[in-house]
């Protein structure tokens, strides 16, 4: 084992800067992608009722918790894979290549599993009260998502590394958090909840995708078997065109399928950035440096998306249509 190693592990004591790790693994900038399914499935609670705003708070703070659980404790299989210390500087990105916190010395491996249990055990807590005080059906949701948190990266089912965690995320950050969010709300749910998260599912599968790009090497060496690795730049940068195209369809026929307000194809603002993410995505597949930008349209697509839907529907609402 290297010194850089055990320094990690925990086996040799060294100054760790704790709140900068701390910091890096609750990443306000994957956090969004929660938010967004969250705005979504509260904008359609509040056009069927008032809001309950302690319960909501209670929603935001668990939700967060498991965030930067699942965070912790995938980071911590990444550093046993060696994924995370595989991606060179060259591969680097703002929106890939793990939170890094043990890979650059922030935290060691026994400080991350603290960070991992505290959080796993406050977003516990919080769902907790929310299914004694306020709805028990939001256990089985909350279930679903602590299971895909933590086995995102942790055996025995690994689902990132078989290729599995793009289908996991797009559930998750699409119809299950909005679902829950209005659960907890209107203590009803509608299949239409559902149905509105379809669309954030391809922007959140969309998302995720292209992140794995600049880490597709070193997922491969790790025995990382995402999808992209698995289908390559080339094809795969065809596959996220399509999870856009299959983004504004689902979007489209939101109203159609699930008696929404034509106010919710207001998410179509964030369209134009999906569309010029997957065409620089196209045309530089293989070259980190030019798909970030790309990385940053893609992100700030499913926002606008769901803020778009949002804020059509409570608009609509307000207007009688």
């Amino acid at each position: 084992m290297t010194t850089d190693a055990l320094k990690s592990s925990g086996v040799v004591a060294r100054p760790s800067r704790v709140a900068e790790g701390v910091y890096r693994l609750a990443d306000p900038k994957i956090t969004l992608a929660s938010v967004a399914s969250m705005i979504l499935g509260l904008a359609l609670a509040s056009v069927d009722g008032p809001i309950s705003w302690g319960w909501l708070a209670l929603t935001v703070a668990g939700i967060f918790c498991i965030e930067a659980a699942k965070n912790a404790s995938g980071e911590i299989y990444d550093w046993d894979s060696g994924d995370d210390a595989a991606v060179t500087d060259e591969d680097r990105s703002p929106f890939s290549g793990g939170k890094r916190v043990l890979v650059d010395g922030l935290l060691t491996r026994r400080q991350t599993w603290a960070v991992a249990l505290v959080a796993y055990g406050l977003g516990g807590a919080a769902g907790l009260a929310i299914v004694l005080g306020r709805e028990p059906r939001v256990f089985w949701l909350a279930l679903v998502g602590v299971a895909v948190a933590f086995f995102y990266h942790a055996p025995p089912l690994k689902l990132a590394y078989r290729g599995l965690g793009e289908l996991a995320v797009a559930l998750v950050y699409g119809p299950l958090i909005a679902a829950g969010t209005y659960l907890v709300q209107r203590q009803t749910l509608p299949p239409r909840v559902l149905l509105l998260g379809v669309p954030l599912a391809f922007a959140m599968a969309a998302f995720l995708w292209i992140n794995e790009f600049p880490d597709r090497r070193a997922d491969a060496q790790a025995g990382k078997r995402t999808l992209v690795v698995r289908l390559g730049p080339v094809r795969a940068a065809r596959a996220f065109t399509l999870l856009i195209v299959f983004e504004a369809l689902t979007l489209a026929a939101l109203p159609f399928v699930a008696g929404l307000s034509l106010a919710v194809w207001a998410g179509a603002i964030g369209l134009p950035l999906g569309v010029a993410a997957a065409r620089r995505l196209n045309a530089h597949p293989d070259v980190t440096r030019e798909i970030v930008p790309a990385q940053a349209w893609t992100l700030l697509s499913f926002l606008l998306l769901s803020l778009g839907s949002a804020i059509g529907l409570v608009v609509a609402r307000l207007v009688g249509r």
